[in-house]
Parts: structure tokens; sequence; C-alpha cells
């Protein structure tokens, strides 16, 4: 091969890495359109109508949900072109396809349609994570108005699915928390986890801490709708949560990656427990080294949402940024340095998403 042939294949090649390079964007784009689509179709109802309706026109569609008609055609032309509706012209009915009925509809944990709701979220305050790359500092939880709502509906799949058969077992806490004992949540968000310990357990009290008015207005209405005398909320930075050997549990649901200062905060918590303490801590399933998350299918989301929300909120209240994908690893060391004896790391099936770290004080 000569010079010219040589040259000639890699401008070949290098013209076919750009056609690809276009491709994947052009992808991008689609996905994450469909991806506003999705969440359009959970908020409204549509997915749930969908799922229970056979092939229907536009118009029982919309009746059937409670929504304009003109929307609603327009909406269904996405998801049909996404392949999750089938089309048939000739009837011009739509069907949700059977697959993604799981996935999109449902109080399940496969209902990823709440998850997806991230995805606007995180484009609302856009500009001023660009402004951040710029001057520095970040954002504040008051920037992220629904935050702490899809945040609950997401735990609240998980936890009415598996914390009293599959969570709570892992800290061997069962007989103690029937007998009755003293137990806290830091960051209770809508305190949906609280509440559902407070009602199954009765003869042990349950105090639930975050510095969220609105989501612990929310979670107390729940609690007295549950009538509830063993539940409290209190409005509260647990970086400066100044309790010490008053509690016999302590969990964490996926609260300490966004702390300001999350090593104050596990510090706070050690020395909460009550000598022999248990800590569970629930946090992202990943790794803290970059190049051990690559294979991961969600390791782009978290790296995403750190940099839009978990790190920038910290980084806003001039705290640490540690950031979402923290890892195990490093929270291991954190845990150990904290003052916790003991430490496990556990993994369940149904929750691949998170580690669960079992800490003994």
């Amino acid at each position: 091969m000569n010079s010219t042939q040589a040259g000639q294949r890699a401008a070949s090649a290098a013209a076919e890495a750009v056609q690809q390079a276009t491709g994947r964007l052009i992808g991008i784009l689609n996905d994450s359109s469909i991806a506003l689509l999705v969440v359009v179709g959970h908020q409204t109802g549509l997915f749930e109508t969908l799922s229970a309706l056979p092939a229907a026109s536009c118009r029982l569609i919309a009746d059937a949900s409670g929504l304009n008609e003109r929307y609603v055609r327009e909406w269904l032309g996405g998801m049909t072109s996404a392949g999750f509706v089938d089309y048939q012209p000739e009837s011009g009915t739509y069907l949700l396809r059977p697959e993604f009925v799981p996935v999109v509809s449902g109080a399940g944990t496969e209902n990823l349609a709440r998850t997806l709701q991230y995805v606007p979220l995180m484009g609302e305050v856009a500009p001023k994570i660009v402004q951040a790359f710029r001057t520095g500092g970040g954002t504040s939880y008051e920037d992220y108005p629904r935050f702490h709502h899809i945040m609950a509906s997401e735990s609240a799949a998980v936890n009415d699915a598996s914390l009293l058969e599959a969570i709570l077992p892992l800290t061997d806490s069962l007989e103690a928390l029937r007998s009755g004992i003293s137990v806290a949540d830091i960051g209770c968000g809508e305190g949906h986890a609280l509440n559902l310990l407070g009602s199954t357990f009765p003869a042990s009290t349950f105090t639930g801490y975050d510095f969220s008015a609105e989501a612990l207005a929310t979670a107390a209405a729940e609690a007295s709708g549950l009538g509830l005398s063993n539940v409290r909320f209190e409005l509260q930075d647990v970086s400066r949560l100044d309790i010490s050997e008053a509690f016999d549990l302590v969990t964490a649901f996926d609260a300490i990656h966004d702390q300001a200062h999350p090593a104050q905060v596990l510090k706070n918590i050690h020395a909460a427990l009550k000598p022999g303490g248990t800590f569970l801590m629930v946090d992202i399933n990943a790794s803290s080294r970059l190049e051990e998350n690559l294979d991961l299918p969600w390791a782009a989301f978290l790296y995403t949402i750190s940099t839009f929300h978990c790190m920038a909120v910290s980084l806003g209240q001039g705290g640490d940024g540690l950031g979402t994908v923290w890892g195990k690893e490093r929270a291991t060391d954190m845990l150990r340095e904290a003052g916790f004896r003991t430490l496990e790391v556990k993994e369940l099936e149904e929750d691949p998403f998170n580690a669960y770290f079992i800490a003994r004080a």
C-alpha cells in the first residue's frame, strides 16, 4: 500500500467514525425526547389508561384519561415512533405493547417512568449548573421543587416491596423492633419508610429528621392519617445533630451522599447511637473508581444526576461536593473514620441500584 492509499484509508476511517458519532448524537436526541414524553405519560396517567385498555382510538384514550384529545394524539405519535405503542392505521387504534406495561405503569419497582422524571427536572436547573461551571458554587434544594416528591415515590416503591421482608432483616433488628426500640431516620424526606415502620412496629418509637419543611409536612400528614402516635418528624440540619446515645437503630435511605458535610453527619449518627446500636445506610451501588463503573448500565445517569443535583446542592451549601458516585470504597472508609467498629456491605437482587451498609457503633 502506497502513501496515497494509506491516506485515503485513514480519511475513510475518520469519516466513518464521524458518521458513527453523528448517529450516536441523533440517537441521544431521540431518546432524550422520548424521556420527556414518558414523563408526560406518567404524570398524566396516560400509561395507566393505556395499560387497562385494549386497542383504542385516540378519542377513547383521551376521554378515558380526561385529557385534551389533540395533545394525546401528538403524544401517541411520539410513543408509536418510539416503539412503545402499536398503531393500526386501518382502524385508527393504539395499543401499549405488553412488554412495556410493567416498566411504565403500576406501583411496582419495575416502573421506570418514575425515574425518568429526573430528566426534565435536571433540564430546569441547567442554566444554573452551566453558571456554576464558570463561577463555582452550586444550587439550593429550592431549585428542585419536585425533587422530594419524585425521590419519595421511587423510595416508596422499593420500601413497600422490600423494606419489611428483605431490607430490615439485613440488620437483625426485627425482634428488637417488635419488643420496642428507639429508631431515627436521617434525611427522611416525605417519611413514608418511617411511617411504614411505625405502623408495623407499634412498640417502637421513630423520629425522622430532614431540613425540608415541605417534605416533613407531607410526612406528618401521612402519619396523622395512619393514626400513628409513635412517629414524629423534626426540622433539623443533620450536620448539626447533637444527640448522644439515644437510638438503637438509625437509618439513612439515599441521603448521605448529597449532604453538605457527610463526614460530620456520619460522626453525628455514630454519636446518636447507643453502644452496640446499628446504622443502616442505603446508598448508591457503584465503585469509587470510574474505570470500574463503565459497565454499569446506569453509570451515565449517576454522573449526570450528581452534576445536576447531588454534588451541586452540596457545593451550593459550601459543602464537600461528595457526589452521587462516591462509591462503596469511599463510603466504607468514611464509616470507619466516623467510628463504626464493624461494617458489612450487602446487596439485594430486587434493588441493584443500591448497596446496603450495616454498621455497628
